[in-house]
């Protein structure tokens, strides 16, 4: 498949160097002058922002989505955080050495690390929240509780085959030094230290299910601490004043609201009652993006970023229970056609589920592993079609319905593909619109036939994409179960030689995207944002991740 240069390479830039957004100029008011200046900008050191959706879960144990993600990020710090370049720097930790044979790791925690109520933020505070991810009583079941496997033991007591947490390879030796010791060397472990689920909890969530759903049962150890949350309208934070580098923080609040509607959340911003709109948390109307092009150019962002736009099928549930329906849905789609008309903000048409900018072993992995898993080929996906119908004795298909939670921009394009295959395939497919809640819910219950999906790297390695797919995952909501893909991610867990894993990451994904069709990639993402002139500091990982944690006015 050919690809746009220009975007390959500004996806290398994203990785090496960060994004920070800025822009200059803007001539918009709003009659509300109380906390703004004349020319809309806040008076005070205010970010506002919206989100589509309001966040299903402030756990860090248990959140496996953006919105949610977005909030806990700045209410939580691991023992690493992300810095500019996307590499691990010092956060919680203020130092860690690594066992010569990269099996053993010893973090020492800075003395000054507290919660927000003002305890101390120890090494205990890690095992145990570690530790309760991997507990089998531990209800829901965690969608990331396999990213903690790369621990010593935690694969065998998080099922049962260990009974004592003790045997688990974490351990608090002191208040300040927490030593991990893994099953086998990861490259990529260092990473994973600012991603959510090894965030620390407070004790006090021990004998409170219902902590993280009210501000003064919140007990964060962040840059910010929650301060007020209105189901469904709004979300409020502030800074942390007990945060170790509070310093290093210059917002006073952030201002979240809870708007499903993009055209609103444009309104708001022209009408500078937003200092940010956009994605990854909101979206902007594909349909008045050239307008914006036009008016605010200097605060318009499109940048590509490494994540994957894509439909995953129930493989259990008829009638994609059959792989030769499941090849024929996905080859009947213009891909090209979605990107230029539908989204149209330079996104590139997908084969594969990895997507650029990820590394490989010299160069980005999709790079050396071309995504030409398969091809749109009208006439092979009619007779597969077919032999699939005529496998499963099928005179006519089953009623098929393509589930995806509310957002325009989501309707948009399900609507699209949901006319290609009427218009192709002679197949009527109903596109149903779901509550965000109830939408992942109905997803990891196996309660749907096709849903909307889109995936951003945990971490800068394509096992980030790979692994979710195993039997054992809780992110795999396809029902999707195969023993030897199961067996090359296990083998790519343990093996130190990085091209030999690169090439069982690549098997893996063959197994996936061309021999099962368990997705449908549509595209690889681009993020689409809007951000104030008056905005300093903030920034944009390179899956696209927002933080405004360092962020100013000025």
């Amino acid at each position: 498949m050919k690809k746009h240069k220009s975007l390959l390479l500004l996806l290398t830039l994203i990785l090496a160097i960060g994004t920070v957004l800025a822009g200059c100029g803007s001539n918009n008011k709003n009659d509300d002058q109380s906390a703004k200046g004349d020319n809309g900008k806040p008076k005070e050191q205010v970010f506002r922002m919206n989100f589509a959706s309001e966040p299903p879960t402030l756990d860090p144990g248990q959140s496996q989505d953006n919105a949610s993600n977005t909030v806990i990020n700045a209410v939580f710090e691991g023992l690493a955080r992300k810095g500019t370049d996307g590499e691990p720097v010092p956060a919680v930790a203020e130092s860690w050495k690594i066992s010569e044979d990269g099996l053993k790791y010893v973090f020492t925690l800075r003395k000054d690390a507290k919660w927000s109520n003002g305890d101390a933020v120890t090494a205990k505070d890690f095992e145990f929240a570690w530790k309760r991810v991997l507990d089998p009583k531990f209800t829901p079941a965690p969608p990331y509780v396999y990213q903690l496997y790369y621990i010593k033991n935690a694969e065998a007591y998080n099922l049962g085959d260990i009974k004592d947490a003790n045997e688990v390879g974490i351990k608090a030796t002191d208040d300040h030094t927490l030593e991990v010791t893994l099953e086998n060397p990861t490259p990529y472990f260092l990473n994973l230290m600012s991603f959510q689920t090894y965030y620390p909890i407070h004790s006090s969530a021990k004998d409170n299910d219902k902590w993280a759903t009210k501000p003064e049962t919140l007990i964060g150890n962040g840059p910010f601490k929650m301060s007020k949350i209105t189901k469904g309208q709004k979300i409020e934070l502030v800074k942390n004043d007990q945060y170790w580098d509070n310093k290093s923080v210059k917002l006073e609040k952030v201002e979240m609201s809870i708007v499903n509607s993009s055209a609103t959340e444009l309104s708001s911003y022209r009408n500078n009652e937003l200092d940010y709109a956009g994605q990854p948390t909101g979206s902007i109307p594909t349909d008045q993006l050239n307008a914006v092009k036009k008016e605010l150019p200097e605060e318009l962002n499109i940048k590509g970023i490494s994540s994957t736009y894509f439909y995953v099928f129930n493989t259990t549930a008829k009638p994609f229970d059959n792989v030769n329906i499941r090849k024929a849905f996905s080859m009947a789609l213009d891909r090209k056609a979605i990107t230029e008309k539908i989204t149209m903000a330079g996104e590139i048409p997908a084969f594969g589920f990895v997507p650029p900018g990820i590394k490989g072993v010299k160069e980005e992995y999709r790079t050396e592993v071309p995504d030409t898993y398969f091809e749109e080929n009208l006439d092979e996906a009619k007779k597969l079609l077919a032999q699939g119908m005529q496998e499963e004795g099928y005179t006519t298909l089953p009623e098929v319905t393509l589930i995806h939670n509310s957002d325009d921009r989501h309707k948009k394009i399900a609507l699209a593909v949901s006319d290609m295959w009427k218009k192709n395939l002679g197949v009527e497919v109903k596109v149903q619109n779901q509550e965000w809640g109830v939408f992942l819910k109905n997803r990891q219950n196996l309660d749907y036939q096709i849903a909307r999906s889109g995936w951003g790297a945990d971490y800068n390695d394509p096992m980030t994409y790979i692994d979710m797919w195993t039997s054992k995952s809780g992110n795999n909501d396809s029902g999707f179960k195969n023993e030897e893909y199961d067996k090359l991610v296990n083998e790519a867990y343990s093996s130190s030689d990085n091209a030999k894993r690169m090439e069982m990451m690549a098997d893996a994904e063959k197994i996936l995207v061309q021999d099962n069709q368990v997705v449908l990639p549509l595209f690889y993402y681009s993020n689409v944002s809007l951000v104030k002139p008056w905005v300093k500091g903030l920034t944009l990982d390179y899956k696209g991740d927002i933080d405004f944690t360092r962020a100013y006015i000025e």
